[in-house]
């Protein structure tokens, strides 16, 4: 049997000679308890690189027990000295875990903080405070700045087979109100909500499934729990850590007033009219919402708790006095006491963070501002980063093979068509023209970032080549006439309407230019715009023959990372929306793929889900990724864009480089937010205070 088992403070390995367990399904006892790592909280990361270059993956969790750890002196926030006073607090030491997880900053170039300030931030709307637990990024497991897997919120985990995986909390972990966090949270997320058809119609969410089968749950003891299946289930690990991951855990003492298991009929219905719902099942799906904080009073395990319930135009969050992290000298994080979410405009953010209105700024600026800010940045205490953002591509063209006119959909399935297409586009133009020369030219793959990468990979079918392009086009019987449009084989000619949201004003400057480019190979490109309801519904009613659309949203990924977006398994897929429909309803709606090479991408997809060892993995990662590039399914332009990442000068423990996406980084959340502090002698926007709150554990 294959194990793996992480705790803080080693690098990787394997087991050599595992014990098998009694229980095929229950899988093998967890190993005992750790003592605090005295050494770098991080894996070694050359070793760490060096067996994902050698295609192993994903094997960040495979980690040896921590070595013991001299006594630490636990230090809290000034800000929290008048509840301590008070009594409402007990001290720092016992807010903390027995054994917290230590956050070595000296490891990463960063320094360690003081505590004290306020963080203010820009948002488009009340629905944007579910940014806030995205970049706190407190998670049973997470991606670190290498991207490799390690506890969180679990000081450990142990995998058998990828079929078995059992976790271990940390004793005296608290929710942020103060309640242990133990296996009946566990229990009430799975049995209470998960599996009560009242409350989850559809029942547990498909990343609690492989291959349709839901998991066995145990609680081996107050503090260990256990999720197993009967095949393998590569994905779990990586669906815990991403930014909106499954609620495998909820604070069970504060929700189970809301629920009819355990509340009175009479109780409930007070409540239910006091929250204006219609019944108690809406009452605790409104109360119990972990990623879109609305209700201040639900308890979290984030760096920062919700103080302010919608609707609001300005929007507060608080420290957690119970967070589980501290830094290498035994400081309670986060350092920043309080993150403020000013809603705005969203055409307004990048010149109100031009203005030093906020202190924190990604989202909501694009490149484009990138000018603009820098300017800024001479006149004001700020400074302008510039990240890498992780899309396989900033603007894909994205043919539509279910589109339901019958010609147009024969067109976008010939290969020599998408080919051509791709072979069109002046690439090194759109680099220098969009992005100043600062892009990456090529198709929609994954980034040399990730260990999946080969530079062929790029190259598909990428190189700007009219001649051969309309050579393509020739055979594939789009005829043409001198220098005008070709004409499809109904006579009609070659315009291809490329419709979009119209939400990036970028994508529309780089339609332009590829109009340009393909009028050379008889095709012309019209844009449409349309509102981002109606285009996804439109795309599924097959009237859309193309859009333009971001590239890959994680092309970063491992050979642990599921493969999903390269095969039609997603219902946000544009270019087979029909084929994912069929895929996500268990083939009760939309058509059964009929392309071969879209049923082959299919079949590597379910290989991935089945295999138990890494190697597999990347070995059928190769070759969804060179089928992938051969048959041209999304037309890349660039990639490699540059993400301004704005912050006050006196904000410390910000990389000055750093990747920036959704999936896997969480924005800035793999970067740990809650580290970042603020530096009074540079003139940062807040202030600490008092004497820190100290105990000894």
């Amino acid at each position: 049997m294959r194990r793996r088992d992480a705790t803080p403070g080693t690098a990787p390995r394997i087991a050599a000679k595992p014990a098998p367990p009694a229980d095929p399904v229950a899988g093998p006892p967890l190993a005992p308890a750790p003592a605090p790592a005295a050494g770098p909280e991080r894996p070694d990361r050359r070793r760490a690189l060096g067996l994902i270059a050698a295609g192993v993956a994903g094997a960040a969790a495979h980690l040896a027990p921590a070595a013991r750890a001299e006594p630490m002196i636990w230090q809290g926030p000034p800000g929290l000295a008048p509840l301590l006073a008070s009594g409402e607090l007990p001290p720092v030491g016992q807010r903390l875990p027995l054994i917290p997880r230590v956050i070595h900053l000296d490891c990463d170039g960063r320094q360690p903080g003081r505590h004290g300030g306020r963080l203010r931030m820009l948002v488009s709307g009340a629905r944007d405070v579910r940014l806030v637990p995205v970049f706190g990024y407190a998670r049973l497991v997470g991606h670190g700045p290498d991207l490799l897997i390690v506890p969180d919120i679990l000081e450990r985990f142990h995998v058998a087979d990828e079929r078995i995986f059992t976790f271990r909390l940390r004793r005296g972990h608290r929710w942020s109100d103060g309640t242990p966090l133990t296996a009946e949270d566990f229990r009430f997320a799975w049995e209470d909500m998960a599996l009560d058809p009242r409350i989850s119609r559809s029942g547990p969410p498909p990343e609690l499934r492989a291959a349709g089968e839901i998991p066995r749950f145990q609680i081996l003891d107050p503090l260990t729990v256990r999720y197993s299946w009967s095949r393998p289930n590569p994905a779990f690990l990586f669906n815990l850590a991403s930014p909106v991951p499954p609620p495998l855990v909820m604070p069970s003492a504060y929700l189970r007033r809301f629920h009819a298991r355990y509340q009175s009929a009479e109780t409930l219905e007070r409540l239910v009219a006091e929250a204006r719902v219609e019944d108690w099942v809406a009452l605790i799906q409104k109360m119990s919402r972990q990623t879109r904080p609305e209700n201040p009073d639900l308890p979290t395990l984030q760096p920062w708790v919700p103080r302010t319930a919608p609707p609001a135009e300005q929007f507060v969050f608080e420290r957690n006095p119970y967070f589980h992290r501290v830094d290498q000298l035994g400081r309670q994080l986060p350092y920043i006491d309080r993150i403020e979410l000013n809603v705005t405009s969203p055409d307004l953010i990048p010149a109100k963070a031009g203005s030093g209105d906020c202190d924190l700024q990604a989202l909501g600026l694009d490149f484009a501002d990138y000018p603009f800010l820098k300017q800024a940045e001479a006149r004001l205490p700020l400074r302008v980063r510039l990240w890498k953002r992780v899309q396989g591509s900033r603007m894909a063209l994205v043919p539509n093979l279910n589109c339901a006119d019958p010609v147009w959909r024969a067109v976008m399935r010939d290969l020599r068509v998408r080919r051509a297409l791709s072979l069109g586009i002046d690439r090194h133009e759109i680099n220098m023209v969009v992005f100043f020369g600062l892009a990456a030219e090529g198709a929609n793959t994954v980034l040399p970032e990730s260990p999946l990468y080969r530079p062929e990979l790029a190259r598909m079918w990428a190189a700007h080549d009219p001649d051969r392009a309309n050579a393509l086009l020739d055979a594939a019987g789009l005829g043409r006439k001198g220098r005008g449009l070709r004409r499809l084989p109904d006579g009609r000619p070659a315009q291809i309407i490329v419709e979009t949201t119209g939400e990036n004003s970028q994508h529309a400057d780089m339609i332009e230019l590829i109009d340009g480019h393909l009028r050379d190979i008889g095709i012309q490109l019209i844009a449409r715009v349309s509102q981002r309801d109606l285009f996804r519904s439109r795309v599924m009613a097959g009237l859309v023959v193309m859009s333009a659309w971001e590239g890959l949203d994680n092309a970063i990924p491992n050979a642990d990372t599921p493969p999903s977006a390269f095969a039609p398994v997603s219902d946000d897929q544009l270019q087979w929306p029909l084929w994912s429909a069929h895929h996500v309803s268990g083939g009760t709606a939309g058509e059964a793929p009929d392309l071969p090479a879209a049923r082959e991408l299919l079949a590597l997809h379910r290989a991935w889900e089945d295999c138990p060892d890494v190697a597999g993995r990347a070995a059928i990662w190769a070759r969804i990724l060179d089928l992938w590039g051969d048959q041209v399914f999304t037309i890349g332009t660039v990639n490699q864009t540059r993400q301004p990442v704005l912050h006050h000068a006196g904000l410390r423990n910000i990389p000055p480089e750093g990747l920036f996406g959704f999936q896997p980084t969480s924005y800035l959340g793999a970067y740990l937010p809650d580290t970042f502090w603020l530096d009074e002698g540079a003139g940062g926007p807040g202030a600490g205070g008092a004497a820190d709150d100290k105990g000894a554990t």
